[in-house]
């Protein structure tokens, strides 16, 4: 198996940028994630794969609960700045305007769309979690355009 062939096809494979956000007791935190997807259409459940070393990943497990904010086109700082620093030594939501809606999750200001869930399934994949929800309550920008992730645009 060629590892190196292997990650230049992911490339090729097309994600959106989210900020997956969670509470847990009085702790709240959002992640960048682009491993998002839909996965039914009754119940509406998706699908998020989130790192077992992220500090969101315990507060999902724990709580079982998750937002999935879709940002638009031209919100790359907001996904490099959850995405960039570990909400274990940074408070990512000191100057970041949010409400909560069903599940007590942040959901951002000015976004594409969010998906507001409580877990529903969890199950270990390799060095990440996969978490199903099932959506309780979304939102949508009709207008907006979202974000797609480009490595080079976070990396360059």
């Amino acid at each position: 198996m060629d590892r190196e062939k292997i990650d230049e096809v992911f490339k090729k494979v097309t994600n959106g940028v989210y900020i997956v956000t969670t509470k847990y007791d009085n702790k709240i935190n959002g992640m960048t994630a682009a491993w998002v997807t839909r996965v039914s259409f009754v119940p509406p459940l998706v699908l998020i794969s989130i790192g077992k070393t992220r500090f969101s990943h315990d507060l999902i497990k724990n709580s079982g609960v998750f937002a999935v904010n879709i940002l638009k086109e031209g919100q790359i700082e907001i996904g490099k700045h959850f995405g960039f620093q570990s909400g274990r030594k940074v408070d990512k939501f000191a100057n970041i305007p949010y409400d909560t809606k069903t599940t007590g999750s942040p959901i951002l200001k000015d976004l594409a769309g969010y998906l507001d869930c409580k877990v529903v399934s969890a199950f270990e994949a390799g060095d990440h979690t996969v978490f199903l929800g099932e959506v309780l309550d979304a939102s949508l920008d009709k207008g907006a355009k979202p974000l797609i992730y480009r490595k080079e645009e976070f990396f360059g």
